[in-house]
């Protein structure tokens, strides 16, 4: 399966804020995710060990990233499409807040940052300007 690079930084940043979250909270047994629709070591070298909660939550949100049918992806909690639903709503943004906030207090702010902006921004913030036609 191929990935525009865009896909492929939505989907490292949802296995990174995932596995914080899991490993910052829940004890126990984590066994390394895995996923049946790619290989997560194409995007992602290191192992993500996750509890079966958090497994459950990544899968369900790399799923819901993939069938983003916008393009570009807006932000979830801009979209007029909301993908996620019950429970998974809630916890996903608890798990955005909680490894935001985690990246920032531990000096990795500028990846906290840059995740927390869309591209039209980033671009601005470095001296790009973007033509609209």
């Amino acid at each position: 399966m191929e990935f525009s690079d865009k896909e492929k930084d939505d989907i490292r940043t949802l296995i990174k804020f995932v596995g914080i979250y899991c490993r910052e909270n829940h004890n126990g047994d984590r066994t390394p995710f895995s996923f049946k629709l790619f290989d997560i070591k194409e995007i992602e070298k290191k192992e993500v060990p996750l509890c079966p909660d958090c497994t459950k939550l990544l899968t369900y949100g790399l799923t819901m990233r993939l069938k983003c049918p916008h393009d570009p992806k807006p932000m979830c909690k801009k979209c007029e499409t909301q993908c996620y639903h019950g429970d998974y709503k809630s916890k996903i943004r608890e798990v955005m807040k909680f490894s935001g906030m985690y990246m920032v207090k531990h000096g990795r702010w500028i990846c906290s940052i840059i995740t927390s902006f869309d591209e039209e921004w980033g671009d601005r913030a470095m001296g790009e300007q973007k033509v609209r036609t």
